[in-house]
């Protein structure tokens, strides 16, 4: 039997005469966990989202809970403010837009009551630049939320005053990049920030203390005050706690987006018994778990990983691609990272040169050329890449490749540089031969040509 959906976020998105409009959404529960958030204690509220392990569900994997804790109300003088960070732009990557569209309340809600919590009385809704529909039905949501009485003056009757506003980006990857996020929504370059000393937490938007999260993140927060902090942490596993949106693409039968408790399923069941197994009953070749910017993993391989046993103890197993849980912590133990949920599917006609080349495109364009390595190091991938698959590859062109990828991970501001290495350096490893088949077209080519045009002359003598 398939493993069943465990739906919280994507409840009632599908629903059949699920709307988005606020009545249908009170009729359905909405507003109910902010009714119950305003009777509580912000402080309790943050200490609850402690005590459910909620992970960020934007890339980084990084606590939701420790994140709040940085900010101390007691010791700030600061306005502090929220920011939804919904510039969704990791290729292979689509679950947000699903709330966005289909359930935008979900979402105000969480947001309100993470406003309560730290004691947020602006926030902003950073969405991306093409999600013009969204922007529109975001902005409908916070009239309607602010005729309810949700949102401005007195929210839910209590003397607490907040303000939602909604701003749209201009389609820029670097913008999902927390700092260059609050750049951008200051009308500046989207210019990442230094840390330290610039962690949104201390010195933010305005540099005032700043909580950026996501929106599957922030729709966490309603269900972790309608369940209690401890019951959402049984429901997945330790350290890898609530559901998680999986976003399948490429070669499978059945792509689309999916809920389930983290590391409920492994990656195999998740290919064959969800997704219907690989497109044309051919086989796997490989699998990006989490997002472009994660290293591809091989089928085939073998992985070495530590797991509890009965008694408690750990012990370490060896498991192949499709054995993989689906969670943080493993996906990170393999070498690669659950990332953004977006799930990239390569079957064996694949070429995985051009594969990559798409990727290097994509990078070489997304760079905000703040950083050297960056700048220069993303554009010369592509050209390598492009010239590999035109044909025009040079015999060194694979070790290039790699190197220029290993001189950017690691020496830029932001993420941005292991985002765009870290593809290069697993697909160059576990796909050598290919590559160095590519980089030999060229030459076997002139040599090819050049033994031919010899046996012609020696047929003419």
């Amino acid at each position: 039997m398939p493993i069943a959906e465990r739906r919280l976020i994507f409840k009632n998105i599908d629903a059949e005469g699920y709307g988005i409009d606020i009545d249908c959404y009170i009729k359905h529960g909405g507003y109910e966990d902010l009714k119950k958030a305003l009777t509580m204690a912000p402080a309790d509220i943050v200490a609850e989202v402690k005590t459910s392990q909620l992970r960020g569900r934007g890339g980084a994997g990084f606590s939701c809970g420790m994140k709040w804790g940085f900010i101390d109300p007691k010791k700030n003088t600061k306005p502090v403010y929220l920011i939804c960070n919904a510039d969704e732009s990791e290729p292979g990557t689509f679950k947000d837009k699903q709330i966005i569209y289909k359930d935008p309340h979900q979402l105000l809600e969480g947001m309100i009551i993470a406003c309560f919590a730290n004691n947020v009385h602006l926030a902003y809704i950073y969405i991306r630049g093409e999600f013009t529909l969204g922007a529109k039905i975001l902005e409908k949501a916070i009239q309607e939320a602010k005729a309810k009485n949700f949102l401005g003056k007195g929210v839910g009757g209590t003397g607490y005053e907040l303000e939602i506003y909604i701003h749209r980006g201009a389609g820029a990857y670097i913008c999902g990049e927390e700092t260059g996020l609050i750049e951008s929504l200051e009308g500046k370059r989207a210019y990442p920030r230094i840390k330290p000393p610039y962690f949104p937490a201390v010195l933010g938007l305005y540099m005032c203390p700043t909580i950026v999260n996501n929106v599957e993140t922030l729709c966490n927060i309603k269900h972790i005050v309608a369940m209690g902090g401890a019951a959402f942490a049984k429901i997945g596993k330790p350290n890898n706690t609530g559901t998680r949106l999986l976003c399948v693409s490429g070669d499978v039968e059945k792509p689309g987006y999916y809920e389930f408790e983290v590391g409920a399923l492994t990656l195999g069941e998740l290919l064959n018994d969800v997704c219907g197994g690989i497109k044309g009953g051919r086989k796997l070749k490989a699998i990006i778990p989490g997002g472009s910017s994660a290293k591809v993993l091989k089928a085939g391989e073998r992985y070495k990983i530590k797991a509890k046993k009965a008694d408690g103890t750990m012990e370490e197993k060896e498991i192949g691609l499709e054995d993989i849980p689906m969670d943080f912590d493993t996906l990170a133990a393999v070498g690669s990272m659950a990332g953004s949920g977006g799930i990239i599917v390569m079957d064996e006609t694949r070429d995985m040169v051009e594969c990559l080349g798409n990727i290097n495109t994509f990078y070489a364009h997304e760079s905000c050329g703040q950083c050297t390595p960056c700048r220069e190091g993303s554009l010369w991938m592509k050209k390598i890449t492009d010239r590999l698959v035109s044909g025009e590859g040079q015999v060194n062109d694979t070790a290039l490749l790699k190197n220029v990828a290993d001189n950017i991970a690691g020496r830029t501001i932001c993420a941005f540089g292991e985002a765009c290495a870290w593809p290069v350096q697993s697909f160059v490893t576990k796909f050598k031969d290919e590559f160095d088949s590519h980089a030999r077209r060229k030459t076997e080519a002139a040599e090819k040509a050049s033994t031919e045009g010899a046996a012609k002359k020696l047929e003419a003598v």
